[in-house]
């Protein structure tokens, strides 16, 4: 059983490396590696696409990457291969991101990335630090983890879904901000499950051991 997180120049994977290769090693989930090598991400059993930045930039690094690119796209829309989105790499799954500038997403969950524009104007943008999940709807991603529990945010931007059944979790920033979505073989977290402790932890295992 192979993981590949997709290296495409736009973050800095150390600390998802090493939280993914934990608890590849805790639930006997096989190796995990870091990789921009079409070949490997072409033959992985399941694949992560983390992702720092503006949605334009990240969404042009990946698309300048041809052969990752390729690759992941037929792992995941031909050949059904389990796919986590992390934080850009979430938003990268929407049909539009509207960071700056209007930019084409893989279209895999329908949807636009805009600005969190909370109610209460005294919360600040971007939306940093911990806040408790909403659970919308059951996934096994989210076995052993319940509403209330704490992730970690950090983002001016979140995932506006078109279909609601596909927002799998939200949190109360001034309003709802989207933080898990899921279609088929797809999940996405906008949250970073790597610096979210146990939690976080519990739900890259349950992702290691998903079998869609």
């Amino acid at each position: 059983m192979l993981t590949a997180i997709i290296d495409y120049e736009s973050g800095n994977l150390h600390s998802a490396e090493k939280a993914f290769q934990r608890m590849a090693r805790e639930m006997d989930a096989g190796e995990v590696v870091v990789t921009s090598d079409a070949d490997v991400v072409a033959r992985a059993d399941r694949l992560v696409l983390p992702g720092d930045g503006a949605f334009p930039a990240c969404a042009a690094e990946l698309r300048g990457h041809k052969g990752i690119h390729d690759a992941m796209v037929e792992a995941v829309e031909q050949k059904g291969r389990p796919f986590l989105g992390i934080c850009v790499g979430m938003q990268l799954m929407a049909t539009t991101g509207r960071e700056y500038t209007d930019t084409p997403g893989l279209n895999w969950v329908t949807g636009d990335v805009v600005r969190i524009e909370p109610e209460d104007r005294a919360l600040k943008v971007p939306h940093m630090g911990w806040n408790d999940l909403v659970i919308e709807s059951e996934h096994p991603v989210f076995n052993g983890v319940t509403s209330g529990d704490h992730v970690y945010f950090v983002h001016s931007y979140h995932f506006r879904v078109a279909d609601p059944a596909q927002r799998l979790a939200h949190v109360d920033y001034g309003g709802p901000v989207t933080a898990v979505i899921g279609r088929n073989t797809m999940i996405g977290m906008q949250f970073h499950p790597e610096k979210s402790q146990d939690v976080g932890l519990r739900m890259i295992g349950n992702f290691l051991t998903w079998a869609p």
